[in-house]
């Protein structure tokens, strides 16, 4: 993997490819900032008063961005935000964490513990206006992403180390109680953030294991793919290109905190388009 950013991340998240800017966004969440440089370019940097975590793409110039107090509408030529939606706005104890929008148009958004506070989480969907309180006593939310026919969604709660999977009616709400996709536990992996590349196959950042590892729908271990740091939070795919956050908290390890980059012979999803 090549370095896309060697700016350290205090912890780097919720990476999102912007297909019609072609350009990366992603968050270093304990510094409050949000980052987005196009391949070759320099780097955007915008610095906020809560904890922002994640992101998914309105229009060409609007993001719809999670903080630790809502959903917002955040214009970004002019750096303005507008709240959309409260999300545990009255809750000192949790902010933001992972987040993605499906293929139906809507944003899944997890809640957690600020200092790590067992179950102080909760997954959320964001749709058409509404936000629905989905999965509750969450502790750490993770692994939120959909397969590309948009019947199927993914989640983790990062300390159980197992990966969850839920069906989704045409609306993309889920339709079913939630069963294991992939169970970590035997092998003592931590899953973080996910992405479902074109076929498919679920790509997981495993925290502390420094590596990537795909699974094909069923479940199934297929491989892996070393990244230059121990704690990679979450990969996104541009084209052929797959980016992963990392982070440096907790760790002086060389290569902690940076972004990364890797051309690779598949193709991710088009990340889907939020509708407000």
């Amino acid at each position: 993997m090549n370095v896309f950013d060697d700016d350290p991340c205090i912890l780097g998240e919720g990476p999102l490819w912007h297909p019609e800017r072609t350009a990366l966004f992603w968050f270093d969440i304990m510094a409050r900032r949000l980052h987005c440089k196009a391949p070759g370019g320099d780097v955007q940097t915008w610095v906020f008063d809560d904890y922002v975590s994640a992101a998914g793409w309105v229009d060409h110039d609007t993001l719809l961005m999670a903080s630790a107090t809502g959903l917002w509408r955040f214009d970004i030529p002019n750096g303005a935000r507008e709240l959309v939606v409260p999300l545990e706005a009255d809750d000192p104890v949790t902010r933001s964490n992972d987040g993605r929008a499906d293929p139906q148009g809507g944003f899944w958004i997890g809640t957690m513990g600020v200092r790590l506070e067992p179950m102080a989480g909760a997954i959320y969907r964001f749709y058409k206006g509404e936000l629905r309180q989905l999965y509750p006593d969450i502790s750490i939310p993770n692994s939120i992403c959909f397969s590309p026919d948009g019947r199927t969604a993914y989640f983790a709660d990062t300390p159980t180390q197992q990966i969850m999977k839920v069906a989704l009616d045409d609306d993309g709400w889920p339709d079913g109680a939630p069963q294991v996709f992939a169970d970590l536990r035997a092998d003592d992996l931590n899953p973080d953030g996910s992405v479902v590349d074109a076929r498919g196959v679920l790509w997981n950042a495993q925290w502390g294991a420094g590596r990537l590892a795909m699974y094909d729908p069923d479940g199934t271990l297929t491989g892996t793919l070393d990244v230059p740091a121990t704690q990679p939070t979450c990969p996104a795919f541009g084209g052929t290109r797959v980016y992963v956050t990392t982070a440096a908290e907790g760790t002086d390890a060389a290569g902690a905190g940076l972004t990364y980059a890797l051309d690779v012979s598949v193709a991710g999803q088009k990340e889907h388009r939020v509708i407000l």
